[in-house]
């Protein structure tokens, strides 16, 4: 293997929250092929030589991972720098493994570069720790859309977890949640937070409960955090405290 692609974290969107690695990678690419979740903020950090594609998949629109697979590909045996850029973290449900498998078999070297799934710096840039001593002992992160034909998600069985239920893409789907999750024995009054644009300058946080998630207005993307610790907000309770000593 000779040619190299790097799969790179973005992280959740603020620019700051990059690895070193990953900032060094995108000053010395030359063509960054990027996902929809990106934030501009990171995208400004490309230089202007390097070449930005993107093939961000949005409703009813997107590249086929297929056709990804084959332009990184291409991109690596015309000996180009190639940066495929995916917020969060390139293994949390961005099919980077189906990537890093494909540019594998394709003789192609390839490095991964973690970043910071949202999973967990969307409810902690919200105030929201996952695990709480007292109220979570342990995060169960979960995908709200799955393809045709492929496993549905156990929410009953979530349900019984006793965790926190951190989902990922279920904004469409969050009705259906809901009630599959109270259905599964959650009670209907157990705290939700949806956390949308994390750490970008649009942040915004709507909270309810599992009962009212359906009919509480949610934009995407979002996520969303399902349990005890979603009636937290440590961040606004440390501003209170600096404000009063």
């Amino acid at each position: 293997m000779t040619a190299r692609v790097a799969l790179v974290g973005a992280g959740p969107g603020d620019p700051d929250l990059l690895t070193v690695r990953a900032a060094r990678l995108l000053a010395e690419a030359d063509v960054v092929v990027y996902d929809a979740l990106v934030g501009d903020g990171v995208l400004a950090l490309v230089p202007a030589t390097a070449e930005l594609i993107d093939v961000g998949k949005r409703p009813g629109t997107g590249v086929a991972q297929d056709l990804i697979n084959v332009l990184l590909v291409r991109l690596a045996r015309e000996g180009k720098r190639v940066v495929r850029l995916k917020g969060g973290d390139p293994f949390v449900f961005g099919r980077g493994g189906e990537e890093a498998v494909a540019l594998a078999e394709a003789g192609i070297a390839c490095e991964v570069v973690p970043g910071i799934t949202s999973a967990i710096a969307a409810p902690a840039a919200a105030g929201v720790p996952v695990t709480y001593r007292g109220l979570s002992a342990s995060f169960t992160v979960v995908t709200g859309h799955r393809q045709h034909g492929e496993t549905p998600v156990n929410w009953h069985a979530l349900a019984q977890t006793g965790g926190t239920i951190v989902v990922l893409m279920g904004v469409a789907q969050r009705g259906e949640i809901a009630t599959e999750l109270m259905a599964g024995g959650l009670p209907g009054d157990t705290p939700v937070a949806a956390v949308g644009k994390a750490t970008t300058g649009d942040q915004s946080v709507v909270r309810c409960r599992l009962a009212d998630l359906a009919d509480t207005p949610v934009r995407t993307p979002a996520t969303i955090v399902i349990g005890a610790v979603a009636a937290l907000d440590v961040v606004a309770l440390a501003r209170t405290t600096t404000h009063q000593s």
